[in-house]
């Protein structure tokens, strides 16, 4: 496995590159469900790459961005383990140059709920730094993790923005869990093993509402969201921002009786002072 620091050692590594290229963006402290995006890459093409770099800008919280683990000398040793073509670990001179201008991402209003309204500009940093770093890269293939559901559906509208659809395919890959259901996390490794087990109420409720609507596609979303979000807070939790359902537009549904269907309910609450998302197909 090679690792690179810069972009001309980058660039230089990837020009010998022969076949589709897969890549994966991730903000190091990885876990199985990084691995497993590395895994579906190699499975589908020639060459993979991962890059690790704690992109500032999608933070909107400083402490949050202090708090965030950095564990680069584990992170090598399990891409080498999972036998990674390569690895880019930038600094932020390297991304983000004393000319670099930041451009803006008419995005609607998908950055304007849920993770947009409580995380203000975080949607803008991810897509300026995945952008930038598809510029660097050049992939055929972008893996993300389905976890990150309204992130994943926000790079595929900056994709079509930036006329990017044709060359570079999007691969949303499946939420990897824990053996108990818990969505694995970089932020997980703040928890201690109690807050662990008392997470495992954001599936199970975001479970339970799923078999409601199968039960009934016109039952009452409104007392579905109150009854989860009273359920998720007995266990332990501080917190619930929100616990939503949404459509193919991704907007918010709160009658049953729209005409857009379902597509997905997406939760964020917080326990130990660790804010945690997760959420499931409908």
């Amino acid at each position: 496995m090679k690792v690179v620091y810069t972009n001309e050692a980058l660039a230089l590594s990837l020009s010998n590159i022969q076949g589709d290229l897969g890549f994966v963006p991730t903000m190091g402290a990885l876990h199985d469900g990084h691995i497993s995006l590395i895994e579906k890459s190699r499975s589908e093409n020639k060459f993979t790459i991962c890059s690790i770099f704690v992109n500032q800008k999608q933070f909107n919280n400083a402490e949050d961005f202090e708090k965030y683990p950095k564990t680069i000398d584990t992170d090598l040793a399990k891409l080498e383990l999972a036998k990674c073509d390569m690895v880019f670990v930038p600094t932020n001179e390297q991304i983000y140059p004393a000319n670099f201008k930041a451009p803006y991402y008419e995005l609607g209003n998908i950055e304007n709920v849920l993770e947009g309204y409580y995380r203000p500009g975080h949607f803008q940093g991810v897509c300026i730094v995945v952008n930038r770093l598809l510029d660097l890269i050049k992939p055929n293939k972008l893996y993300l993790g389905r976890k990150d559901f309204q992130q994943c559906i926000v790079i595929q509208k900056m994709l079509a923005l930036q006329k990017l659809e044709a060359t570079i395919e999007l691969c949303i890959v499946r939420t990897k869990r824990d053996q108990f259901g818990l969505a694995l996390s970089s932020r997980n490794l703040r928890l201690s093993e109690a807050a662990k087990r008392k997470s495992l109420i954001l599936i199970n409720s975001l479970q339970h509402a799923k078999d409601a609507l199968n039960r009934d596609e016109n039952t009452d979303l409104t007392k579905i969201q109150n009854d989860s979000i009273n359920e998720i807070k007995k266990a332990g939790f501080e917190s619930v921002d929100y616990f939503d359902f949404i459509n193919e537009d991704f907007e918010v549904i709160k009658d049953n009786n729209e005409s857009k269907r379902i597509i997905a309910i997406l939760t964020a609450a917080t326990i130990d002072a660790v804010r945690l998302i997760d959420n499931i197909e409908i």
